[in-house]
């Protein structure tokens, strides 16, 4: 059996509150994302590196273009037609790869207020190293770096897709399906289906 991961949503109102400088649900051809990340604890520039890369590319048919910014950011004033606020908790380290445990819950939530879904993600970076950590030990340094860094953008993308399409429905496949198999997370290519990559161009308000 596939050891899984359920993504799930938290009904949890945060402090910050951001605005949107144009129509939160007209998704363009070329729609403008800022995404502000902030982490609980400093995490290994490789990592990062690659979870934005695989970010990009998933979410980039879709037809999104994505700028990524740090929290606190010195951005005032900047407009885009989307944003997010993602908050990354626990330790992105990966050269203290954790014994594997298929048990350790959401890796990422979206948030909700009245029902209504929110533009603000948590990922769980010690989760998701519990999750995969096995494999993680026998991958060389850099290797590994790139591998969890991957596996955590898709983390994100699946969060992204709620917020953008504006939507609770889950995939039967793809990123957008609600629990994911170490294969998944691990596999070279892993992307959204037709219909979900259809929804993320024309939100459902």
């Amino acid at each position: 059996m596939k050891a899984l991961l359920i993504i799930l949503f938290l009904g949890v109102v945060p402090a910050l509150t951001l605005a949107y400088a144009a129509d939160p649900g007209a998704v363009s051809a070329l729609t403008r994302v800022l995404l502000y990340v902030q982490f609980d604890r400093t995490a290994p520039q490789p990592v990062f590196d690659s979870m934005r890369k695989e970010v990009d590319v998933i979410m980039a048919p879709a037809g999104f273009h994505i700028e990524w910014r740090s929290l606190p950011s010195t951005g005032d004033g900047e407009t885009a037609s989307e944003l997010a606020v993602i908050t990354v908790k626990g330790s992105c380290d990966v050269n203290r790869p954790a014994p594997h445990n298929m048990n350790v819950g959401a890796l990422g939530w979206t948030h909700l207020s009245d029902g209504v879904i929110l533009p603000f993600t948590d990922l769980d970076c010690s989760g998701l190293n519990s999750f995969i950590g096995a494999q993680l030990a026998g991958m060389r340094p850099a290797e590994r770096a790139n591998v969890f860094g991957r596996a955590l953008g898709r983390v994100l993308a699946h969060e992204l897709y709620h917020i953008f399409a504006n939507t609770r429905h889950h995939a039967h496949d793809g990123v957008g399906k609600s629990s994911y198999s170490v294969e998944d997370l691990l596999s070279d290519s892993f992307r959204f289906g037709e219909r979900e990559a259809a929804a993320l161009r024309a939100p459902t308000l």
